[in-house]
């Protein structure tokens, strides 16, 4: 017969790991922002600059943006030409291609918070 293992956390214990894990989110949306704004198209680097992370712990949403009148047309308009390392989809394609990095990162606040 099959043993049966549970845990029930108190609201402490969840309080501290949903901080924690929102502290990996924000910490996630950060090298999200650094490695978009690597590729973020250059003409005067204004773009680059607007990247900003905002979060809402109250709400639990934490936020990548580019904060110039052109920022989407540049990351949607692939006919546009860009200079070596620079792109189009300078935020989505890292969102893609840095999922497992901002995975480790939440899961790693997320453990610590657990002693881990």
């Amino acid at each position: 017969m099959a043993e049966e293992f549970s845990i029930a956390w108190n609201d402490d214990v969840a309080a501290e790991l949903s901080g924690a894990a929102f502290e990996g989110l924000e910490l996630a949306a950060e090298h999200l922002l650094q490695v978009s704004t690597e590729l973020a198209p250059l003409e005067e680097g204004d773009l680059a600059r607007s990247g900003a992370v905002t979060a809402d712990k109250g709400v639990g949403v934490v936020a990548v943006s580019f904060d110039r009148p052109y920022a989407v047309r540049q990351h949607e308009d692939m006919t546009l030409r860009h200079d070596a390392g620079k792109k189009a989809k300078y935020l989505e394609d890292p969102m893609h291609d840095e999922a497992d990095i901002m995975l480790a990162l939440i899961a790693r606040k997320a453990s610590g918070s657990l002693g881990g």
